[in-house]
């Protein structure tokens, strides 16, 4: 890949990125999550847009695919509650629109 894909591939995933946290917390529940943010949930995040830049031609199945694995993961560690677990997966895959929207 040229030099200039390869800056082009991270801006698009900065672009993603940034995206995913003004979605998060700036959205229509916004307020509500900034008072729910905690460290597990950045992590989460993290974890999920990490795994969604190492794939080239992502999309909106393999995006889903990404939060399931990732939250299946941290339910089986049991610190985190299922409801918040489940509201945080929820939201992730909800940003999918915004994302996409962003990357027009």
């Amino acid at each position: 890949m040229s030099k200039t894909g390869k800056i082009l591939e991270a801006g698009l995933g900065l672009a993603a990125l940034t995206a995913l946290g003004t979605y998060f917390l700036y959205g229509k529940n916004g307020e509500q999550h900034r008072h729910l943010v905690r460290g597990w949930m950045l992590k989460i995040k993290g974890e999920v847009l990490e795994k969604a830049e190492e794939i080239k031609e992502i999309n909106q199945e393999e995006y889903y695919k990404i939060v399931e694995e990732v939250t299946e993961r941290y339910a089986k560690l049991g610190k985190v509650g299922k409801e918040e677990l489940d509201n945080l997966a929820q939201d992730l895959k909800e940003a999918w629109r915004h994302i996409t929207a962003e990357l027009r």
